[in-house]
């Protein structure tokens, strides 16, 4: 696995701190998650992205004030028959983001589940946000913002409306998941999804780095 480091600005002090963490992408299959996190970690976005089998992961790092915060971002199968297996994958988990497709109702409805199976079965501390995707096809919305917005609250969730097209809220969801995350020792994520091979990838967007450790 090939690791490549992003040269900070000049002037702008090092991090003295590093925390690392694991999120893991949940929601029906298409709504969107392979995308957003193509989106928050490279900046791109594919009209017609490839089903993720199982999971694959990519890494990104933000800077908050004095602390790096590396985030492991592991995209799991949306398919029913794939299910299973997603225990593997939140196990350990420090953060999950519950991703929905607005343009579609019945994906709320599966996210509502994924919720309620990680309250469950997930770490009691574990950082849930809720991403209702799609935001830029608003002429087709069929889940309601304010029905997504009260599950939230519900349940103490971070929720926002993002979009991987337009690049709406992706950042701002992100990064507002590594602000509630505990900025402690950094974490391990061992085991056996730990030390499955992915794609590790430390490029930043141009506005990632535009936010990154700003004083």
């Amino acid at each position: 696995m090939t690791s490549r480091s992003t040269a900070r600005p000049s002037g702008q002090p090092q991090a003295s701190k590093i925390c690392q963490f694991k999120l893991v992408l949940l929601g029906e299959s298409a709504v969107g998650k392979s995308s957003l996190e193509l989106r928050f970690v490279k900046g791109q976005f594919h009209e017609y992205q490839e089903s993720v089998t199982g999971a694959a992961f990519l890494t990104q790092s933000v800077c908050l004030d004095d602390t790096t915060v590396k985030s492991e971002i592991w995209d799991t199968a949306g398919q029913e028959r794939y299910h299973s297996l997603a225990p593997v994958y939140y196990r350990g988990a420090q953060a999950a983001t519950v991703v929905h497709d607005s343009t579609h109702q019945e994906t709320l409805a599966r996210a509502k589940t994924w919720v309620k199976e990680l309250q469950r079965q997930a770490s009691p501390s574990i950082v849930i946000a809720l991403a209702g995707n799609e935001a830029d096809l608003a002429n087709k919305r069929v889940a309601e913002y304010e029905e997504a917005q009260v599950c939230a609250e519900d349940d103490s969730l971070l929720f926002m409306e993002t979009s991987a097209k337009t690049a709406k809220n992706v950042n701002d969801l992100f990064l507002a998941i590594a602000k509630k995350l505990p900025k402690s020792e950094p974490q391990d994520l061992g085991g056996a999804a730990g030390r499955s091979r992915g794609v590790d990838l430390h490029e930043q967007s141009q506005q990632n780095k535009s936010q990154c450790c700003s004083t």
